[in-house]
C-alpha cells in the first residue's frame, strides 16, 4: 500500500484526532448493549497468494492451490482485493467459500469498472454482476468496501449519493475516499458522513503516516473498516495497535474488520498475530489471529 507511505517518519504524531461530535448519538445506537455477546473483531491481510509465507506462517511445502485454505486458519477475514480487477464467477466464489471456516468473512473490494467510472457504471451491468457473485459467499460475506480514485473529490458527493441509493442495503459496505477536499473543509466532511449514515455505510479509517487527515474516526454504521499501515514493526507499529485496542474498546461496535497492513505483505501476519494477543489479553472482544510469532523482541513490549 503506497498511499501515504513515508520513509522518514521523524515529524509524524500518531495520535488520534478529537473524536467527531456526531459520534456520540451514533454510538449509542450502534454499541453492544450490557449483556449482549461480545463485539467481534475480525483481523485480515490483503492476500493470501504469499509464497514468502510458506515454511514460516504456511506448512512447509504447501501449494498455491491451497494457500486459502491455511490463510483461513490464521486469520478471519481478508481485504478482498482481487474483485477490483475483475468480478469472480459464482463458482469461484464458492470455492473460496468452501475454503475457509465458519467464522471467517470476505471482505471484497468493489470492481474498478464501478468505482473509478465518473457516473458509477450508472446503466450498466457490472454492479449486478458484482453482487451475484457476491451471493456465493453466503453468511460469509462481511463487508464490501469501494475505494474511491484519488481526483475524486468532495464535489462529487451527489454522484457518490446516486450509487449508494442504487446499492443493495442488505449488503454492508463501507466507503474510502482520498481526495483532500473531503478533509479540508468541515463542512464536507459532515456532509459525506451524514450521508453514509443515512444509509447504514461504513467510512472506512484509514492510519497511514503520511495522510493522517484520513484518520478522521468517524462512525457512521454499527461496524468499522480499519486500514491500518504499518512501517515494518518498528516501535511506533506496536503503540499504535495498542492505541487502536483501546479506541475499540471505546467504541464497543458490533464488529470491526481490521486489516494491518506492512511493506510488501510480508509481515502482516506479524502485526495481526500481536494485535489478536493483544485484545484477547484486554478479553473486551471476540476475535482470531495467527497463532505464534516469529519476529523481534518488540513483540514483548506490551
Amino acid at each position: 500500500m503506497k498511499f501515504g507511505k513515508l520513509a522518514d517518519l521523524n515529524g509524524v504524531h500518531f495520535s488520534f484526532p478529537v473524536e467527531p461530535l456526531a459520534n456520540r448519538a451514533r454510538l449509542e445506537r450502534y454499541e453492544r448493549g450490557e449483556g449482549d455477546d461480545l463485539p467481534v473483531i475480525y483481523i485480515g491481510a490483503t492476500g493470501w497468494s504469499m509464497k514468502e509465507w510458506v515454511g514460516t506462517w504456511y506448512p512447509e511445502k504447501t501449494k498455491s492451490a491451497d494457500f486459502l485454505k491455511q490463510y483461513g486458519k490464521l486469520f478471519n477475514t481478508i481485504e478482498l482485493n482481487t474483485t477490483h480487477y475483475r468480478i469472480p464467477s459464482p463458482e469461484l466464489t464458492k470455492t473460496w467459500y468452501a475454503s475457509v471456516p465458519d467464522d471467517f468473512r470476505f471482505c471484497p473490494k468493489v470492481p474498478q469498472s464501478i468505482s473509478h467510472r465518473n457516473d458509477f457504471a450508472l446503466g450498466q451491468p457490472h454492479l449486478a454482476d458484482f453482487v451475484a457473485s457476491l451471493d456465493s459467499l453466503q453468511e460469509k460475506f462481511g463487508c464490501a468496501f469501494i475505494q474511491l480514485p484519488p481526483y475524486f473529490s468532495a464535489d462529487r458527493l451527489p454522484a457518490l449519493e446516486r450509487f449508494l441509493d442504487r446499492w443493495p442495503r442488505l449488503l454492508p459496505l463501507a466507503v474510502e475516499v482520498r481526495h483532500e477536499s473531503w478533509f479540508s473543509d468541515p463542512f464536507a466532511t459532515e456532509a459525506l458522513m451524514d450521508a453514509l449514515a443515512a444509509r447504514g455505510v461504513a467510512a472506512v479509517i484509514t492510519d497511514v503516516a503520511g495522510r493522517r487527515d484520513v484518520l478522521h474516526n468517524y462512525i457512521t454504521a454499527p461496524r468499522t473498516m480499519i486500514r491500518f499501515v504499518g512501517n515494518g514493526l518498528v516501535p511506533t507499529d506496536f503503540t499504535r495497535l495498542e492505541a487502536w485496542a483501546e479506541k475499540l474498546r471505546e467504541w464497543n461496535l458490533p464488529e470491526t474488520y481490521f486489516f494491518p497492513h506492512q511493506p510488501d505483505n510480508l509481515l502482516s501476519p506479524d502485526a495481526a498475530a500481536w494485535f489478536a494477543r493483544h485484545l484477547e489479553t484486554a478479553g473486551f472482544a471476540k476475535t482470531r489471529g495467527p497463532s505464534r510469532w516469529t519476529g523481534p523482541d518488540q513483540m514483548t513490549l506490551f
